[in-house]
């Protein structure tokens, strides 16, 4: 499955034909270097690792710079690994070669979005998982209209299952959001406009699947 890693710029608003807006995301894709290839006979699956973003050099480990200057490139801030690239890709894989966006992506594409979503902290369950609260302030309602309510039952089964819904931790969690349109690609800044959100904030990472 080819891909690229970029970050996320921010959120616009398009018209399409119709003239209807469309809430689009705006990425910088690319360029990419291609800092390993894996194969089946050595690490018995293919894959093509990319690079993506500058990161100092003496921030970085020598095992990484020794990994880099395998591919005659500069140390990477962020690589992610795309496996099982398709027969078309072949000649634009090697060690070391640089991929731009139009190399993988197209308008009128359809494209995956794998982010990290923006962390919220600890919430409750109204925030959290959409609860309606107990909706009445009356029978000696007081301050409790943002609680989940009972959680249990009684002597059977005497527990709370596992998985219930409750307040925690919210956000900051892998999505990956499917089937987001390509509706421009400007190559010459490496910028790709998809329809739709994309998890994260804004210049955060994002890795960019078809």
């Amino acid at each position: 499955m080819p891909g690229l890693i970029g970050r996320k710029i921010g959120m616009t608003s398009v018209y399409d034909e119709s003239g209807k807006s469309v809430a689009c995301t705006l990425i910088q894709a690319g360029p990419c270097v291609v800092t390993q290839v894996k194969n089946e006979e050595t690490d018995s699956y293919k894959a093509v690792q990319l690079g993506y973003g500058e990161r100092k050099e003496k921030n970085t480990p020598k095992a990484l710079k020794g990994h880099f200057s395998k591919a005659k490139t500069t140390p990477k801030a962020k690589v992610v690994e795309f496996r099982d690239f398709r027969a078309e890709f072949e000649d634009k894989v090697g060690l070391g070669n640089e991929i731009k966006i139009s190399d993988v992506f197209a308008e009128q594409d359809f494209v995956d979005a794998i982010g990290i979503s923006k962390g919220k902290g600890f919430q409750g369950v109204v925030k959290r998982h959409g609860f309606g609260g107990v909706g009445q302030a009356t029978h000696g309602q007081h301050n409790r209209l943002r609680a989940p309510g009972a959680i249990g039952a009684c002597s059977f089964p005497s527990r709370v299952f596992k998985g219930l819904k409750m307040a925690g931790r919210t956000g900051n969690d892998r999505v990956k959001v499917m089937n987001l349109k390509v509706l421009k690609i400007y190559p010459e800044k490496n910028l790709v406009l998809v329809s739709g959100s994309v998890p994260g904030a804004k210049n955060s990472y994002v890795i960019l699947e078809k």
